[in-house]
């Protein structure tokens, strides 16, 4: 006679009270840096054993949302569309689509001061901020975006305004979407305040065709 199988229920649960561990913890480290792991099992509904059966220790959750965040980042770059698209556009979708990551981007780097060292942040977000270099330095080549400062800085103080801009947000006290953030980093970059705004409505409602898609397949 067969024995039943029971692992697999077991590991589905698991699977679950993993992701939703991660959920919480993102949530709740966003809110504060300082919340402690029993605080965080609390929140995620499962006992401190659950928590700890998965991640041993703070450095482990916190490298656990690390490499969330990594995957997720490494999802926007590789969304760009085949072929060379015009700066001002591929800036314009490289924004919107970060802004989509915005939570784990953002507490990545609130993290970054106390816990896992900018080191590890640093080597997590080297593909957006090389992909967004890469972009300003098209655009700077085509006359599109100033050139008064290098490409490399430049998108380190375009990264600064979407963190900004993106905490504004998380505190309440500004709405949006991504459009007008993307607006504001063209406008920085180079781009006149109207082309701005025309070339992001255009890549936003592509943007939003394919999300659109994406979920209906």
């Amino acid at each position: 006679m067969p024995k039943p199988v029971v692992r697999e229920p077991l590991r589905s649960n698991s699977r679950s009270n993993r992701a939703r561990i991660l959920a919480t913890a993102r949530q709740e480290l966003g809110r504060n840096p300082d919340v402690t792991l029993e605080e965080i099992a609390r929140a995620a509904g499962v006992v401190r054993r659950t928590l700890f059966g998965h991640f041993p220790g703070r450095a482990a959750l916190l490298d656990a949302l690390a490499e969330e965040a990594s995957e997720a980042l490494r999802g926007v770059v590789a969304r760009k569309p085949d072929g060379v698209e015009a700066p001002e556009r591929a800036l314009a979708r490289f924004v919107l689509s970060i802004w989509s990551v915005g939570d784990r981007y953002r507490l990545l780097l609130a993290l970054a001061r106390q816990d896992l060292g900018m080191e590890r942040v640093s080597e997590v977000l080297a593909p957006a901020r090389d992909e967004a270099t890469a972009v300003l330095e098209r655009g700077q080549h085509a006359g599109v975006f100033h050139d008064h400062l290098p490409a490399v800085v430049l998108s380190s103080a375009l990264e600064a305004l979407t963190i900004s801009l993106l905490e504004s947000v998380n505190a309440g006290t500004w709405e949006d979407d991504g459009t007008q953030t993307a607006v504001a980093t063209l406008v920085a970059a180079g781009v006149p305040e109207k082309e701005a705004a025309a070339v992001v409505e255009g890549v936003a409602s592509e943007v939003r065709a394919d999300a659109a898609d994406t979920a209906d397949a």
